[in-house]
């Protein structure tokens, strides 16, 4: 099985991390294909309001202005990845740093759910234009794990990618079988305070009831309209999940929000 990855900045700097890079060599010793993709947003915040640049986030997406880029590319290119790495070596695994396979678009103004009927434009945030397959292909097939920052590059220019959004196009172009969003909840839940009421799948239709009844909010919203366009342009199935990857894989279900078409 060919595996996307993707894993939020909180997991990052989380104790669970050395459990991760574990999980993640647990996998590819079963004979299977991953690539990783990384986010960075709490850490994009922490760092944003130390330099006195106040984040602004509309409807759980991170508007992005010239200085926040800069602030993007520093923790999210440099720290995490570099921590993000020496995390998966220290486990074993032959991680390979990528921040210059994502080719971008920038994103246009566009209606987003829960920020009303205008449009909203989020700066300097990009779209997945393009990759480079043959490096992914080529590193994923020999047994490395490549490790990609969620950052794109079109004619050089930069933009700000979610994370979500490129382990999704990676999944589409190569062909995955799951893409694992790993955050730091368990799930989709009925009552966010409330682990009992993790949802163990939702198809699109039952994901996008929970959003306009409100059961879903905030940074799940579009975690889930991403997912579902990844589902809707051929990936198999998404799973948001918090720990257990290698359980994840085994048992459909049984950990996490497994999304279907």
């Amino acid at each position: 099985m060919l595996l996307v990855i993707k894993l939020g900045g909180e997991m990052i700097d989380s104790p669970e991390l050395p459990t991760l890079a574990a999980d993640v060599r647990a996998l590819v010793e079963a004979g299977h294909r991953v690539v990783v993709v990384h986010g960075g947003g709490p850490q994009t915040t922490d760092v944003s309001t130390r330099l006195g640049l106040a984040p602004r986030i509309v409807a759980g997406r991170r508007v992005t202005d010239a200085a926040t880029l800069d602030v993007v590319k520093m923790v999210v290119a440099g720290r995490l990845n570099v921590d993000l790495c020496a995390a998966l070596r220290a486990q074993g695994v032959k991680p390979l740093g990528l921040h210059g396979a994502v080719q971008a678009v920038k994103r246009p103004p566009r209606v987003l759910s829960g920020a009303g009927p205008e449009p909203v434009d989020l700066g300097l945030v990009g779209d997945v234009a393009g990759l480079d397959r043959e490096v992914l292909e080529w590193a994923a097939g020999s047994g490395r794990v490549p490790v990609l920052a969620c950052l794109g590059v079109a004619e050089g220019a930069v933009y700000n990618i979610n994370a979500d959004v490129v382990a999704n196009r990676v999944a589409i172009e190569l062909g995955a079988d799951m893409v694992m969003l790993v955050t730091g909840t368990d799930g989709v839940r009925r009552d966010a305070a409330d682990p009992s009421s993790r949802i163990p799948s939702l198809t699109m239709a039952e994901g996008r009831r929970a959003i306009a009844e409100g059961v879903v909010w905030g940074g799940m919203i579009p975690k889930l309209e991403e997912s579902f366009a990844a589902l809707a342009s051929g990936v198999r199935s998404v799973l948001i999940v918090g720990r257990d990857l290698a359980r994840a894989v085994a048992e459909p279900g049984a950990v996490g929000t497994l999304l279907l078409p």
